[in-house]
């Protein structure tokens, strides 16, 4: 299996810019070595910044949708049936489903930095049918940060562009707890406004 995901991604990478918004569709690919890997092709001078930063968002958020779309088309039935030929895990969507029902709508933008909820998240999101546009503009707006982060430590990884887990692992422990102390925040801010009223 991991053969024929290298496999996948090795055509992918030849894209360009195209390769790199596929790579982000395609779920079972990891986007941190999507992104990272197009740092690297930044730094070669084979693409350019903003290019890249267009294209991981346009494939990040299309990503989303379709997960959004099958939670509001397909439901948990569909999901518990087939979610396993998607390579969506039972534990993480009934995780996603527990932070959704728990923080609300918020969570849509804070998930996509915490582990085990971020890829699933989307699932919960149509099942309740969210507003689209709002599930967009918070998808979007996650999805700039992390295009951003990864791209740059492609850049700095350079040919080391392969070892971006272990490289990033500093980086994101902060961005995991910044995430988890803004749902804080908010669930705070939600019960002080509740008993004000």
């Amino acid at each position: 299996m991991k053969e024929l995901l290298y496999a996948i991604f090795e055509t992918l990478s030849q894209l360009g810019y195209l390769g790199i918004a596929l790579g982000l569709m395609v779920e079972v690919i990891p986007s941190e070595i999507v992104l990272s890997y197009g740092g690297y092709l930044i730094s070669l001078g084979e693409i350019h910044f903003l290019g890249a930063l267009l294209a991981g968002v346009i494939g990040g958020t299309f990503a989303q949708l379709f997960l959004y779309w099958i939670g509001l088309y397909g439901g948990r039935p569909f999901l518990d049936k087939y979610g396993k030929f998607l390579f969506i895990k039972k534990s993480h969507l009934d995780a996603s489903e527990h932070w959704f029902h728990k923080y609300g709508t918020g969570v849509i933008f804070t998930a996509r930095f915490i582990p085990i909820v971020r890829h699933a998240i989307s699932i919960p999101a149509g099942i309740a049918r969210m507003s689209l546009s709002t599930f967009c503009l918070y998808t979007i707006a996650a999805m700039i940060p992390w295009t951003v982060l990864f791209l740059l430590l492609g850049i700095e990884l350079g040919d080391h562009w392969r070892e971006i887990k272990e490289y990033a692992k500093p980086f994101l422990f902060p961005i995991i707890i910044l995430a988890i102390s803004s749902i804080g925040i908010y669930l705070l801010f939600q019960h002080k406004k509740k008993g004000s009223l």
